[in-house]
């Protein structure tokens, strides 16, 4: 079995690199996918990868659907008139178009199915929590609950956060090609709070008005390759876009720069490779995965051995791997488990939201690598609360340890890595209870009785 040497590890323990990389990322201020703070992310990933030693790096362009923030508020008349309009209590939704409606305001709970089911939502503002009931069974994701206030005939969509803090959420609800169909906007617990209690007497007169630029930009992936030049590969991917309300310190900052010290590290016993790996972190994951399906849809996959995305690490340092049902991948992360006699949490189960997803559709093995915290949901992701401060340069460092030890494994030349039928993986995510939320949210990728994947329909958002 491959291990990583001592020395190796000893680095790990020691090493700044990546917390270097992060002050830097953050202190862009805003990689919003196709604006100027991501173009300056990847050029510090980039220039990282050169540093360390990697080989080839590059960086490639592609189109994707831009969105510009501007400003919002929401205003309630209720006895008096009252308006939210400052960042802690409102923020637009990246993709939703510009607009200025006013409708009566409804609240349906959690946004589940039967929610929307048992209300009248047309020609209303509706809104819906960021929160699923741990006993609901399945995640309902924001694009979800947005798909079905649109297919309701709703005017205009509320997102409330369920955390405390004064923190409203973001994130995307844009279409594949475009804005989405009304205007959206997150809003604070303590702000939605009020509205909650508001509509318990009766159904409020509200007025949502956003401004933004929607129109077409660039984003990019960044890549370079350690190890031998043999025809398959391992992927190592995270995502260097975040959103624009804070600095992606852990969203995915960390990610990113986890990629950039694995390779690092890996540079250090290139010899002891008998795969090469690929470092590659992609841009325009929180706006609809379209670095990871650019990737996809232009390489051949027969020459991926596996994909291990990180997208999630970083506030412990406890490693939570999903597998998608590859037990080899669960194997060698249980082997690193036992060797280094850390915890390492390791799941079956489909996560089909973040830059893995469209590799693993197409049934290419595939692994996301997140770290166990106790906050519930996103915890301060997708925030204004999402910074430095919030991360310990100790958590990467064992992060770097656990994730290295397993790409170590996963290129292993006597370690088989089977690709699925996409039937199986099709088979899988509906066992799970995860179509009827991606047909809601309008990203189901299977269809046919063949089960060929559409790559093209994007999953969007933020997974």
């Amino acid at each position: 079995m491959k291990t990583v040497p001592t020395t190796i590890v000893g680095d790990a323990y020691t090493s700044s690199h990546h917390w270097n990389l992060l002050c830097d990322l953050v202190d862009l201020d805003n990689r919003m996918a196709g604006q100027q703070g991501e173009i300056e992310g990847a050029a510090l990933v980039k220039d990282a990868f050169e540093s360390h030693g990697l080989r080839d790096a590059s960086i490639t362009e592609f189109e994707i659907p831009g969105w510009w923030r501007g400003s919002s508020s929401l205003t309630v008349e209720r006895e008096r008139t009252h308006e939210f309009d400052a960042q802690h209590e409102t923020v637009a939704l990246p993709g939703t178009p510009s607009g200025d409606v006013s409708a009566e305001l409804i609240d349906v709970g959690d946004g589940l199915p039967e929610d929307f089911e048992n209300a009248d939502v047309e020609g209303k503002i509706v809104m819906a929590s960021s929160l699923t009931p741990d006993e609901y069974g399945r995640w309902i994701h924001r694009g979800e609950k947005y798909g079905a206030a649109v297919r309701g005939g709703a005017a205009g969509f509320l997102f409330r956060n369920h955390l405390d803090g004064n923190l409203p959420p973001t994130g995307s609800i844009g279409n594949e090609d475009g804005s989405g169909d009304i205007p959206a906007v997150g809003v604070s617990k303590e702000v939605g709070h009020r509205l909650v209690r508001y509509c318990e007497d009766g159904e409020p007169t509200a007025r949502l008005t956003v401004d933004c630029r929607n129109e077409p930009t660039n984003s990019r992936n960044i890549e370079a390759v350690v190890g031998p030049e043999t025809d398959e590969e391992v992927l190592v991917t995270a995502h260097v876009d975040a959103h624009d309300v804070g600095e992606g310190a852990n969203d995915n900052g960390v990610g990113t720069v986890l990629v950039a010290e694995i390779g690092r590290l890996l540079v250090e016993m290139e010899d002891e490779l008998d795969t090469k790996v690929r470092c590659l972190v992609f841009g325009a994951e929180e706006v609809g995965l379209y670095g990871a399906y650019h990737w996809a849809e232009t390489h051949d996959l027969d020459s991926v051995k596996c994909i291990f995305n990180m997208d999630g690490a970083g506030y412990s340092r406890t490693a939570d791997v999903y597998t998608h049902g590859f037990e080899p991948i669960g194997d060698a992360f249980a082997e690193v488990r036992d060797e280094l006699g850390v915890p390492v949490e390791i799941n079956a189960g489909i996560r089909p939201h973040s830059d893995h997803w469209p590799f693993v559709q197409n049934g290419v093995a595939g692994a996301q690598a997140r770290s166990i915290a106790d906050d519930s949901g996103r915890g301060w992701g997708h925030t204004h609360g999402d910074t430095l401060d919030k991360l310990d340069r100790r958590d990467l460092r064992d992060l770097a340890v656990v994730f290295t030890a397993g790409v170590v494994k996963l290129a292993d030349g006597s370690r088989e890595i089977s690709s699925k039928p996409v039937a199986e993986v099709r088979d899988a995510t509906i066992e799970q209870g995860y179509e009827e939320g991606m047909r809601n949210a309008g990203n189901w990728p299977f269809e046919g009785d063949e089960a060929e994947t559409t790559a093209g329909a994007m999953a969007k958002g933020d997974r």
